[in-house]
């Protein structure tokens, strides 16, 4: 069974998501976490879980998203959203992001800080988003305890090093689609444990595709994986059983909720 760890299906309108997630089961997926990256999207992403079997939920605020400083209410949302829903088993998408034109990097500061604590009140993986900011990322998650929950570094494209640093302080490398371009990260996926990868898709509309068929959907974990076990030299069929065990041990505090929505898990 592959699992996508990171998905944005909320920003699909519901008449595709269906089809979508068929589509990734044609090809083994079993299940979808959806990040949330507003209020807004964890709500709805919150509610699509309600209606999909396959499909669990993350709750957060995304960096990029912080348009002004987030409220007591906003994370009294959040709070409640990940303890009364129980198919939410992650808080995601939070993080920082350096790059130029983003968000007051103090209010990203604390909505991180915030989020973590959320995490960890709640027992829930952080799922995480660092742009152009890895090593404050990195303390944040150390100086709020981060890493007594655990989770990932989503969309990894770092150095070995930052690899290193990542797994070091109990979180989990996810690899997606850019390892096929890139090939300083092919070199990472090669040289790193594979105790310490998950993947994803990221999956969002892509409009700037002009071909629907190549729109990243959670289908393409399918060649992801294959691409991992390529570089590593490794028979497909471990490659895919020790993903599948790595997500489970990121989610074992949640695991008995996903054997509940989704057979054979």
């Amino acid at each position: 069974m592959l699992i996508d760890t990171h998905v944005h299906l909320d920003a699909f309108p519901d008449c595709d998501i269906e089809a979508i997630l068929d589509r990734g089961h044609d090809v083994g997926v079993g299940f979808v976490i959806c990040a949330g990256t507003t209020v807004a999207s964890s709500i709805r992403s919150v509610d699509l879980s309600r209606r999909f079997h396959p499909f669990f939920s993350g709750v957060g605020v995304h960096p990029m998203d912080i348009s002004k400083p987030l409220t007591t209410g906003d994370y009294q949302t959040l709070a409640e959203l990940a303890s009364n829903e129980p198919k939410v088993i992650v808080m995601s998408e939070i993080g920082l992001d350096y790059m130029e034109g983003m968000p007051d990097r103090a209010w990203q500061f604390t909505a991180f800080r915030e989020q973590i604590s959320i995490a960890r009140a709640l027992n829930l993986p952080i799922v995480f988003h660092s742009r152009e900011a890895h090593q404050d990322c990195l303390r944040v998650l150390k100086e709020e305890k981060g890493y007594e929950v655990g989770g990932i570094m989503h969309y990894f494209q770092g150095s070995l090093e930052d690899a290193h640093q990542v797994i070091d302080l109990g979180f989990y490398i996810s690899i997606a689609r850019p390892i096929f371009r890139l090939p300083h990260l092919q070199e990472v996926v090669a040289k790193i444990p594979i105790e310490n990868i998950v993947i994803e898709t990221d999956s969002a509309p892509q409009p700037f595709k002009k071909n629907r068929d190549n729109w990243t959907e959670p289908r393409y974990l399918r060649p992801i994986t294959e691409k991992i076990a390529e570089l590593k030299d490794m028979d497909i069929d471990i490659v895919e059983a020790s993903l599948f065990q790595n997500t489970k041990k990121l989610l074992s505090s949640q695991w008995d909720i996903v054997t509940q929505s989704v057979p054979n898990s």
